[in-house]
């Protein structure tokens, strides 16, 4: 077996184990090598302990690790995008800086690139229209519809919202019920309500 096969193995053990304790110098000598296709580590924040993934192109996955589901996070990199995910947390320490100062309340937009990778189709485009809604503000299911070419697809609109690979970063907190109403949230209401509160944009 080749140093190439070990570290290939290494990186696959390690997405299986979902450890951020990463080998010694792994994460270099992966990215050298070409292995390093999906960074990833973890943020503690108001809203609870956030897992933050980003491809060599750009963030691709915010998921709150209370509600990940039955399938783990990590399993769901390493089968939509590619098995080499590793433990690297200097390869996101962008976004997880850009996160510390949103919930400080310093930074009122992301500058971040995204890899809408894990998103395709009417869903993509619902998410794209809601990364375009400003801070502080809010929007509607059916005005995200419409911003994404269907005026109708406001249950649509709410199912893509609902799988947001990236929350908080893509504001799907933002939407809400044409009469105001808070509507559903991937991590519960209560992270909605509590997003809009960082916001100024307290919701009853």
């Amino acid at each position: 077996m080749t140093e190439f096969d070990d570290l290939e193995r290494a990186l696959r053990h390690n997405a299986a184990a979902a450890t951020e304790e990463p080998l010694p110098e792994l994460d270099t000598a992966a990215a050298a090598a070409g292995l390093l296709d999906v960074a990833y580590a973890t943020l503690d924040s108001p809203v609870g302990q956030l897992l933050v993934a980003a491809t060599p192109r750009a963030l691709v996955r915010i998921a709150y690790l209370d509600e990940a589901g039955g399938e783990p996070v990590l399993d769901q990199l390493a089968a939509r995008i590619s098995p080499r995910v590793l433990a690297a947390p200097r390869r996101v320490d962008e976004p997880r800086r850009e996160l510390d100062e949103y919930f400080s309340r310093r930074r009122h937009q992301f500058d971040l690139p995204i890899d809408w990778a894990l998103t395709h189709g009417f869903g993509r485009r619902v998410l794209r229209a809601t990364a375009r809604i400003p801070y502080g503000e809010v929007s509607s299911y059916k005005q995200v519809a419409a911003a994404a070419g269907s005026p109708r697809g406001s249950r649509a609109a709410g199912n893509a919202l609902g799988v947001n690979p990236m929350p908080i970063v893509v504001p799907c907190h933002r939407v809400l019920h044409a009469g105001g109403g808070l509507g559903g949230y991937t991590g519960g209401v209560e992270r909605k309500r509590l997003l809009l509160d960082v916001e100024g944009r307290p919701v009853a």
